[in-house]
């Protein structure tokens, strides 16, 4: 009987990945170069149980694990090369940051004895990394590399969640060193502070109007189901943050409207009444208008319920507890809407994908022309998760809903997205091709930036020029959405009427294997 062979000791991009799977991360979204070639040949290695998935971009990379930790509550890991691979990653780790989304951002770096000579591709990665990370670390000791990974792991994972950043030389991963790695601690379940409780409670009691804004934990289905609840007892009013980064949404819960994105409205809606803050902060304007404050609410009528680190759902619980509130607040009953034939307009988008929603449905929304009428529309749909834009940097929509159907395979994912943004990182069709993910991508094709003119108009500016038509439009040429889906292996449909869309939709459930693009288009 021949002796088996020991196997050969892991080096340390091994180490690193076998962390990573220790500690909860099986998922690595992956854009890799020459300095992470150790890191690609140890995902076949023995011990190694996280999966790779490549994209072709590092914006879709990292949108992805945005989507994949807003789902699970726990981070996926980024593969990214040097600092301009991050710098191509920034503006989705920046909506992450916004969304408190746990990420570990894996960088390769130049071998540390290589750094002195400042070849072309090195830069200062910190500099990069540090305004969307809440947790930085270069690997300073091969030693080093296991503690270092459970460390960033840790970071990501401590309430809220953020992105966590290690930068790992090329030499090190490489080496095979023995490490020393110290006693973990467990993560620590969320809590909220009874006193906080006490001081809303008493505000409640005293009859102050009041406007419940929600966030974070608040928006889980428990934490609408204790909003309802509190709104049935005190007449308080309910608002979700205007962008959450994700809300619960029908089958029988509170229709619970977002705060408006423009500050005039939002400032009547808060006028007057004490702002209630549970897992949501202040409310600010999105941008600043002459002649308008950029505080939605004076600083003295508001009231903190719960932090967004926090248990804002138990919170709101004990507070509706307190008041003696009924059990069951007012739901909205799950229904159809009746939509007769005709042009597609954003209303009638935003119905039809409430009636075709199946249960437990992930909807990511970027862009407003369809993304509004569909929030507005789906309190009566099944119930379904919604994920939206957090951080305002375009782009995001689709590689949200990759990471959130990668997270969540069991659930069919929807992707409700604007022609502009989808084309920041239209690389994303491939990946959920290559992936075999029955995503179902809805393009409102209206061949125009919408909110460009919006705001061209709000601000009294005129767009009939002819450089500032060209700024705003995308009409010459028009995107051949069918050509460029069938360029990235994925089938699509284009419809312009309401029967048409009906009939897309339906079709699209029926494949369990691949995802379907829907261009609808809008005038």
């Amino acid at each position: 009987m021949k002796t088996p062979h020991p196997l050969p000791a892991p080096n340390g991009a091994s180490i690193v990945l076998r962390a990573c799977g220790m500690a909860g991360v099986d998922v690595c979204f992956a854009n890799p170069g020459t300095t992470e070639m150790p890191f690609v040949a140890a995902f076949d290695e023995e011990g190694v149980t996280v999966r790779a998935v490549l994209g072709l971009f590092e914006g879709v990379c990292t949108g992805a694990a945005d989507g994949y930790g807003r789902m699970l509550g726990r981070p996926a890991a980024t593969l990214l090369h040097l600092g301009p691979g991050l710098a191509n990653g920034l503006a989705n780790l920046h909506n992450a940051r916004r969304a408190r989304t746990p990420i570990v951002n894996l960088i390769g770096d130049h071998a540390s004895w290589h750094l002195k000579y400042d070849a072309p591709l090195s830069s200062d990665i910190e500099s990069l990394a540090r305004p969307v990370s809440g947790w930085f670390r270069t690997v300073a000791r091969a030693a080093e590399l296991e503690r270092d990974t459970l460390a960033a792991i840790d970071a990501a994972n401590a309430a809220p969640g953020v992105v966590a950043t290690l930068v790992v030389p090329v030499d090190y991963q490489q080496q095979v060193t023995p490490q020393a790695v110290p006693p973990r601690v467990p993560r620590a379940p969320l809590t909220f502070d009874a006193a906080a409780v006490a001081r809303c409670h008493a505000l409640l009691e005293g009859g102050a109007k009041t406007v419940l804004l929600l966030g974070a934990h608040a928006l889980s289905a428990r934490g609408q189901v204790a909003a309802g609840r509190i709104a049935a007892a005190t007449d308080a009013r309910l608002f979700s943050e205007t962008f959450p980064a994700r809300s619960e949404r029908g089958g029988g819960l509170p229709d619970i409207d977002r705060l408006p994105y423009f500050p005039e409205a939002a400032i009547a809606a808060l006028d007057g009444a004490t702002v209630m803050l549970a897992g949501a902060i202040a409310p600010i304007a999105y941008f600043g208008y002459e002649g308008l404050p950029s505080e939605l609410a004076p600083a003295d009528a508001l009231a903190t319920l719960a932090l967004p680190g926090e248990a804002a759902d138990a919170a709101l619980e004990a507070l509706a507890d307190l008041l003696d509130a009924p059990l069951h607040g007012a739901g909205v009953a799950t229904s159809s809407y009746a939509i007769e034939d005709g042009p597609l307009t954003p209303v009638a988008v935003g119905r039809l994908l409430s009636n075709a929603l199946p249960d437990d449905a992930i909807v990511s929304i970027e862009g407003g022309t369809c993304g509004y009428p569909f929030v507005t529309a789906s309190a009566c749909a099944r119930r379904h998760t919604i994920l939206t834009n957090t951080g305002g940097a375009i782009g995001q929509g689709l590689p949200v809903a990759l990471g959130a159907a990668i997270a969540c395979p069991e659930r069919r994912t929807f992707a409700l997205q604007s022609d502009g943004s989808a084309q920041y990182t239209i690389q994303t069709l491939w990946t959920m091709a290559r992936e075999r993910l029955p995503v179902v991508m809805l393009i409102a094709s209206n061949r125009r930036y919408g909110i460009l003119q919006t705001e061209l108009s709000r601000i009294g500016l005129t767009r009939n020029g002819p450089q500032a038509e060209r700024l705003t439009v995308l009409d010459d040429p028009g995107f051949d959405w069918p050509a460029l889906a069938r360029g990235y292996g994925v089938e699509s449909r284009r419809v312009a009427t309401v029967d048409e869309l009906r009939a897309a939709l339906a079709f699209a459930q029926k494949l369990h294997d691949r995802p379907f693009l829907i261009e609808m288009c809008l005038p």
